[in-house]
């Protein structure tokens, strides 16, 4: 997936962990905001899909993967799950 697709992924949108403190938003064009507790864009930077695996590259150069199994989001040892 890239910021040229003319139509949302399904896996676009907001993904939190079971307690909330960790949000993901994934937009659609290819960026992703990452909230932690109280901290609004701790994170912040682009993301591909391909299939059901997301690589992430943050700004500051920073890479991690995952997964996405069965509506689940698995994360460099998070679990998040699009939030309703």
């Amino acid at each position: 997936m890239n910021a040229e697709m003319e139509h949302e992924h399904p896996y676009v949108g907001m993904w939190v962990t079971e307690d909330g403190y960790i949000r993901h938003e994934l937009l659609p064009n290819g960026r992703y905001d990452e909230a932690r507790g109280d901290r609004q864009s701790a994170y912040q930077g682009s993301y591909t899909i391909d299939g059901d695996h997301i690589e992430y590259v943050d700004d500051t150069g920073f890479t991690a993967d995952g997964d996405f199994i069965d509506g689940v989001l698995y994360h460099a040892g998070m679990i998040l799950y699009r939030e309703q």
